[in-house]
């Protein structure tokens, strides 16, 4: 790793994609324009994920998001970094896409009657930079979709996250069983520092504020291995 000017470090190619991939996985914020079509936008009803290193988005069939990934229009995909803690340095990196959208097969949704469509954009252009308009770095798009990032840092502070916000009982119940403390006496449970080999449990009960660290017996190696692991591990590792 070299340095500029400024101070700032430089990160080689390969800590460009993984940083890259981590801010796809992990945005604060999406901005999506598409050719022709300024109504094709993210709302309550269209979101985007993160699925194997492609962006993909989940849309009614009737919406116009999905009628510009049947016509496979051209599409300009901006995420802001939601790593780290707000205001953090890690905040200011940007990572814009470009492609074209493609429509799948319309599919039944699990929750209500309705048809929705699975969009992905095809990327053919990743740049890497930084709110404060430095020179963006361009990335090898198909580096994004390797499955070396799968576990990247983006997806472990977000499925942290998403376990602290809606996963909340469950996690009480592990915590209530694992230290044998009262169900309604476990306020609160947040999971931070989420890695391939274990996990920072904290939580509040009757009596104050808690810290655990949970090591896993192996290091995961999947995203499913890693759910896996989180939820046995929480029930015992804890005692």
């Amino acid at each position: 790793m070299t340095v500029d000017r400024t101070n700032r470090p430089l990160l080689d190619p390969a800590e460009h994609v993984a940083l890259a991939r981590s801010i796809l996985s992990c945005p604060a914020s999406v901005g999506l324009v598409v050719d022709g079509c300024p109504d094709a936008v993210l709302d309550d009803t269209v979101g985007m994920q993160d699925a194997g290193g492609t962006p993909t988005f989940s849309c009614p069939a009737d919406s116009p998001l999905a009628a510009a990934g049947q016509e496979r229009r051209n599409v300009l995909l901006t995420l802001r970094s939601g790593l780290g803690e707000p205001g953090s340095p890690e905040r200011d990196h940007r990572l814009t896409l470009a492609g074209q959208l493609r429509a799948h097969a319309a599919e039944a949704c699990a929750c209500c009657d309705a048809s929705r469509v699975r969009v992905t954009l095809e990327v053919d252009l990743t740049l890497l930079g930084t709110e404060t308009g430095e020179a963006s770095v361009r990335v090898p798009s198909d580096a994004l979709r390797s499955p070396v990032h799968h576990l990247n840092r983006g997806y472990l502070q977000r499925s942290a996250e998403h376990a602290g916000t809606s996963h909340q009982d469950e996690l009480r119940h592990a915590v209530a069983t694992a230290t044998g403390t009262p169900l309604p006496d476990v306020l609160g449970v947040t999971l931070r520092d989420l890695t391939t080999t274990g996990v920072h449990v904290h939580w509040v009960d009757v009596d104050g504020g808690h810290v655990a660290r949970v090591e896993f017996p192996r290091a995961a190696r999947t995203p499913a291995e890693l759910g896996e692991l989180l939820r046995r591990e929480l029930h015992s590792g804890l005692r």
